[in-house]
C-alpha cells in the first residue's frame, strides 16, 4: 500500500504577518539568531494555552467541548506555518517528496525512504554510553539557529483562557518555550519544542518539560499528530532539551499492539506492558489530572537518565496513551554485537522507528522492506525480557517513591516487586554492565 503525503487543509492567517516579520529583525551576530546577541528586542508569536486540571480521558480533551482558540492550533498555526516556511526553502530537503508505504502483513509497519535526511543531517556530537551529559554551549544546539526557523512560543495563559497574540516580545528573564522547524524533517509538519529554550537544558526530561509536551498533544488534538522524545543513547542528536512531533495520517504499530495491565496507581494512572510487539516497553494512561499522568511519565524517565538507561518516549493519542522504551541497540552498536546487515542499512532506530515508522536511507532496504526485516531491527533495539524486569523494579521504586513529594504510591501490587535498597544497587549495576565504560568518543553515523 502505498502513501502519499495527505496535507492537511490549512488556513495560513496572514495576523499581521508584516508586523510579525519585522520584530524578526536582523542585529546582533547578523544570523538573527535566538542567542543572547540578536534575542533583545525581538519579537514572535506566542500561543497561550489554558492549563488543564482534567483526566486527559474526559470530554474536554475530545476537543469537542473545548474552548475554541483564537487560531486553530494544529491546522492553522502548526501546519499552517510549517508549510510556510516549505515555500521560503527553509528545509534541507523536500520529505513530501518521499516515498512512503505501508508494508505489507499484520503489523502494519511503515516505510519511507529519505535519502536527504541521512546526507544532510547534522551528525552527533557526544558520547553515545552517558544519558545525562552537560550542555556544551559550543557544540550546535537551538539557541543557534534563526528566528525565521522558530513558528511561535508556546506557553501557559496567564488568566487561564487561550489566547494568540501574532507579535509578542520574547521575555528573556523568563525563558520561552518554542516551537520550531526540524530542518531535516522526517515526516509532513516535523517540528521542534523546545523547552524554556534560553537556560540551555542538557537533553535530559524533568516533570515540567514533560507537562509542556503533554500540553502540546492536547492542544494539537488530533490522533495523527504524536510527539516523540529520544534520550542520548538512543538516538538523540542534539544534547539541547527538545522534543519532536510530526503528522502522519495512519496508525503506528506500535499504538495497535496488545498490552497486558501491571499496576494501577492511587492516581489513577494505569501501567501496561506491551505484547507481542519486538521492543519491550511500558504503556502509561488514564490519571486523575493531565499533571498526574506527566509526573509518573516523567519519574520513570528521571530514573532511567539518573541509572543511565537509554530511552525513548512517544506520546499519542492526543495525551492520552505514553509509550516509555528502554532500549540498548546503540550501545550493542559500540560493542561489536549488532549484525553486520542491520548496520549496512544505517538506520538508527530512535522513537520513530520504535514506534514502527521505518526512516530508510537506501533504496535496496525500501524496496525490500517487510515484516520480517522490521521485526529483525527492532528486536535489537529491545532489552531483554531479564533485564526489562530488572529496569522496571528501578522504575517502579522510583514511582512508589514520588521522588519528591512522594503523592504516587501503588494501588495494587506491581508484577515486579519493589526491591530492597542493595537488591536495586545489583540491578543498577547488571542493568548497566553493556554501557560502554571509559573516556572513549563512540561515534554513531547519522
Amino acid at each position: 500500500m502505498m502513501l502519499k503525503i495527505k496535507r492537511v487543509p490549512t488556513v495560513v492567517s496572514n495576523y499581521q504577518k508584516d508586523e510579525a516579520d519585522e520584530g524578526r529583525r536582523a542585529g546582533g551576530c547578523g544570523r538573527n539568531c535566538l542567542n543572547k546577541c540578536c534575542i533583545p528586542g525581538a519579537k514572535l508569536p506566542l500561543y497561550a494555552f489554558k492549563k488543564q486540571n482534567n483526566s486527559p480521558g474526559d470530554k474536554e480533551f475530545s476537543g469537542h467541548e473545548k474552548q475554541e482558540a483564537p487560531v486553530a492550533f494544529l491546522d492553522s498555526l502548526v501546519l499552517g506555518e510549517w508549510e510556510d516556511r516549505m515555500q521560503k526553502g527553509l528545509f534541507r530537503y523536500d520529505v513530501t517528496a518521499c516515498e512512503t508505504k505501508v508494508i505489507p502483513g499484520k503489523f502494519g509497519f511503515i516505510a519511507q525512504l529519505n535519502e536527504g535526511r541521512h546526507l544532510k543531517k547534522r551528525p552527533t556530537e557526544f558520547r553515545v554510553d552517558k544519558v545525562l551529559q552537560p550542555f556544551d554551549g559550543s557544540k550546535f544546539n537551538f539557541t543557534k539557529v534563526g528566528q525565521e526557523e522558530v513558528l511561535f512560543q508556546f506557553e501557559a495563559s496567564e488568566d487561564g483562557e487561550v489566547q494568540f497574540h501574532p507579535n509578542a516580545p520574547i521575555d528573556v528573564d523568563n525563558s520561552p518555550s518554542v516551537v520550531a522547524i526540524n530542518v531535516s524533517p522526517i515526516e509532513y509538519g516535523h517540528v521542534l519544542l523546545i523547552p524554556r529554550i534560553l537556560e540551555s537544558l542538557p537533553q535530559r526530561i524533568d516533570r515540567e518539560s514533560f507537562l509542556l509536551a503533554l500540553h502540546m498533544a492536547v492542544e494539537a488534538g488530533n490522533p495523527y499528530f504524536r510527539l516523540g522524545y529520544n534520550s542520548l543513547g538512543a538516538f538523540a542528536t542534539i544534547n539541547h532539551l527538545h522534543f519532536q512531533a510530526y503528522y502522519l495520517a495512519v496508525t503506528f504499530p506500535i499504538e495497535k499492539a496488545p498490552t497486558k495491565k501491571i499496576t494501577s496507581l492511587d492516581v489513577g494512572v494505569k501501567i501496561s506492558e506491551l505484547l507481542n510487539y519486538p521492543v519491550r516497553g511500558l504503556v502509561f494512561e488514564g490519571g486523575n489530572t493531565l499533571e498526574d499522568l506527566s509526573n509518573s511519565v516523567s519519574d520513570a524517565c528521571i530514573c532511567l537518565q539518573e541509572n543511565n538507561i537509554p530511552y525513548n518516549v512517544l506520546i499519542s493519542d492526543c495525551g492520552k496513551r505514553i509509550f516509555l522504551l528502554p532500549q540498548c541497540y546503540a550501545e550493542k552498536q559500540a560493542l561489536g554485537e549488532v549484525r553486520a546487515e542491520l548496520l549496512d542499512t544505517q538506520v538508527n532506530p530512535a522513537v520513530w522507528e520504535i514506534s514502527g515508522h521505518m526512516v530508510l536511507k537506501r533504496k535496496k532496504d525500501y524496496d525490500e522492506a517487510s515484516d520480517e526485516n522490521a521485526w529483525k531491527l527492532l528486536a535489537e533495539v529491545s532489552l531483554s525480557e531479564e533485564r526489562f524486569q530488572e529496569v522496571n523494579a528501578l522504575i517502579f521504586e522510583a514511582i512508589a517513591c514520588g521522588l519528591d513529594d512522594g503523592n504516587a504510591n501503588l494501588l495494587e501490587d506491581p508484577d515486579v516487586k519493589p526491591r530492597s535498597h542493595e537488591e536495586l544497587n545489583a540491578i543498577n549495576k547488571s542493568s548497566r554492565h553493556a554501557m560502554v565504560s571509559g573516556t572513549q568518543e563512540c561515534i554513531v553515523l547519522q
